[in-house]
């Protein structure tokens, strides 16, 4: 049997690619853990907003990348063994491109599904900007300095990048259309590149119109088996959707279609858009995600099949040809057993670099953040909100992660010393949509407040409803969020850390745009000062719920 795809086997492996992975202690969730320890796993395989999943094998690693819209860092690289046990190693994206631009929020923009694939000793990572194009850029290590992104095609409404080498050496490049953008969209199209595929030689040619049978098809991935060019992309909108395939003798078609998977009877609402690996012993993979509304998009992992050429994706039970999700499976066979591990959410700020499950909401500034390693402390510097924000919706320094399970509690302990010759100056605990809630310290002429307010529709320009709680002792607080079944929150104070207090009524938290709800941490002033005030935050814990 021949393969063709640089995403799917690789024989070498560079002795860089893997060399400079830091040897931390492993991190076990204390809220979900997809490795059952028996042999099986159970889905999500990683129960957070990791949207547009794509992912190769280089040797006997695999690794996966995923939209980041305009969170920075961003394009996030996760590392396994075995494709259930994941870590985060870092970020293909440390600023955002055009730099102005992302210096304010841009919700819903930026970074698109990418592709990452590994070719002549060299990872290359494609990602699509729907209102300025489809970006490359590349490292020779995989945790190494990835090279400015460069405008393979530019052009607006231009998604969903996946590379592809043929036998002969030339490039080709599929991708979908922005509706938002081009004004078209249902569509697959195929570019050629110049053979290092750094640049589209031609404009591309549509290969498949979706409209008639499988409407908003997007986000392809392209792949060649057995003299089959197959392009594998999701259908029939994000969260009601089926994984189709396609495949054509030509590279420019015409396709035959296929369904490989759906939803059939399984609680696993639109599973679609992933991507397709293999062991080393020969099995067959589908990594994808699953539309959970507030939670984001959650990653999947399912047993795949070739049946006459054609990919079966989960299990068909019914043997109608097309697969249904799995939820418990038996483990990937890898060759080996390796120990339990997932993304870092827990962090106590102990080292001199962030966590990398950390992300700001736009481009950051230096003076922004500051670690203490030393004390054990991250300190955040008070900085002034922008004239034109609206809300928190439009505040680029809100230091936010993705939520890690549908049921958790989260709780941190700060102390802040407030610039004493300002007021309002502010730090707090936010959970962030479209519509968010933040419980907070304000700085006032008389003392420290603690504050909680509400914003429903943030991302519309509603004004936030703000309450003064309490006259606080002193800025040593603690503060905490339960977030129970259906992403409904209750935030809760301490001054001594152990009685809380609840505040407010219960909040139900919701997406944002294309993402899903995060929780974070913020530090702010409404004035310009030639000196902030600092938050320091010695913990945030991620626990399962008491």
């Amino acid at each position: 049997m021949k393969y063709l795809f640089s995403s799917i086997l690789v024989v070498s492996l560079s002795i860089n690619a893997f060399a400079q992975l830091a040897p931390n202690s492993r991190y076990i969730s204390k809220v979900w853990v997809a490795d059952l320890g028996n042999g099986t796993y159970k889905n999500p395989v990683i129960n957070a907003d990791y949207s547009d999943p794509d992912a190769i094998r280089v040797g006997d690693d695999f690794y996966m990348i995923a939209s980041s819209f305009d969170a920075i860092p961003g394009l996030p690289i996760l590392h396994s063994k075995d494709l259930v046990n994941w870590k985060i190693i870092g970020h293909a994206l440390k600023r955002q491109p055009p730099f102005e631009h992302f210096e304010k929020t841009q919700h819903g923009n930026g970074v698109w599904a990418p592709s990452i694939r590994y070719r002549n000793g060299e990872f290359y990572i494609y990602y699509p900007d729907p209102d300025f194009g489809i970006y490359l850029t590349k490292a020779k290590n995989i945790t190494g300095v990835w090279s400015a992104p460069k405008l393979v095609a530019a052009g607006k409404g231009l998604i969903d990048p996946c590379p592809f080498w043929d036998e002969d050496g030339k490039a080709y490049l599929a991708y979908a259309y922005a509706g938002s953008r081009a004004g078209i969209k249902s569509v697959l199209a195929i570019m050629p590149l110049t053979n290092d595929g750094s640049q589209a030689t031609e404009t591309g040619r549509i290969v498949y119109d979706g409209h008639e049978l499988d409407p908003t098809i997007e986000g392809p991935k392209f792949y060649k088996r057995n003299g089959y060019y197959y392009l594998f992309a999701p259908a029939g909108g994000v969260s009601t959707g089926w994984q189709l395939i396609l495949r054509s003798k030509n590279i420019y078609g015409p396709y035959e279609r296929k369904i490989a998977m759906d939803q059939g009877k399984s609680a696993v609402n639109g599973p679609h858009q992933g991507a397709w690996v293999n062991t080393q012993t020969g099995e067959d993979w589908f990594l994808h995600f699953q539309d959970k509304d507030a939670y984001g998009r959650v990653i999947h992992l399912q047993p795949m099949k070739w049946i006459n050429n054609w990919p079966v994706i989960g299990l068909d039970a019914d043997g109608d040809g097309k697969g249904e999700p799995v939820i418990t499976y038996k483990k990937p066979n890898v060759g080996k057993v390796y120990p339990v591990e997932t993304p870092e959410e827990s962090d106590e700020f102990g080292t001199p670099k962030l966590g990398l499950q950390w992300q700001w909401q736009a481009n950051p500034q230096p003076t922004w953040l500051f670690t203490d390693a030393g004390k054990g402390l991250l300190k955040l510097y008070t900085s002034k909100t922008p004239d034109e924000a609206k809300n928190l919706w439009d505040v680029p320094n809100l230091l936010m992660q993705k939520f890690p399970t549908d049921e958790f509690m989260v709780t941190s302990k700060l102390l802040f010393k407030p610039n004493p010759k300002l007021e309002n100056e502010k730090t707090g605990l936010v959970v962030m949509g479209r519509s968010y809630a933040q419980i907070s310290i304000k700085s006032k002429k008389d003392g420290l407040y603690l504050m909680y307010g509400v914003c429903p529709s943030a991302d519309k320009g509603k004004t936030e409803n703000e309450k003064e709680i309490a006259k606080l002792k002193s800025g040593s607080v603690y503060f905490r969020v339960k977030v129970t079944a259906g992403a409904k929150c209750q935030f809760s104070y301490s001054e001594d850390g152990t009685r809380f207090t609840n505040v407010g009524d219960e909040f139900q938290a919701t997406a944002g745009q294309w993402i899903g709800a995060k929780m974070g941490i913020f530090a702010l002033r409404d004035t310009q000062t030639n000196d902030s005030g600092i938050a320091e935050y010695d913990w945030f814990h991620i626990q399962a719920l008491k």
